[in-house]
């Protein structure tokens, strides 16, 4: 085999050497921003999940004053229609 070849096979060998090492390290790279991506989606995620337990915390203690102030205006509605029928009674004994 000629100098010539062996030095082209050397060159060839050693620009895919070289083409291999930088694959590897945007395969490195790329594994580097996957993961910071997914530990910032992680955090994100309990974030929301945090978020969305103080909403249904929030939401059953409103779904509970709703149910009180409702009973307490059917109370205050019954007592007003006692009232307006003590009034008619009051008016018609007088008539």
């Amino acid at each position: 085999m000629p100098v010539n070849a062996v030095e082209q096979e050397a060159a060839s060998a050693t620009g895919e050497f070289q083409s291999l090492e930088e694959k590897i390290y945007r395969t490195i790279e790329l594994l580097k921003n996957a993961r910071e991506a997914k530990a910032h989606a992680e955090r994100d995620a309990n974030r929301l999940r945090t978020q969305l337990e103080e909403r249904v915390e929030e939401t059953e203690q409103m779904r509970g004053e709703l149910i009180t102030l409702r009973k307490e205006r059917e109370e205050v509605r019954s007592r007003v229609e006692k009232l307006l029928k003590q009034i008619d009674a009051i008016a018609s004994a007088e008539a």
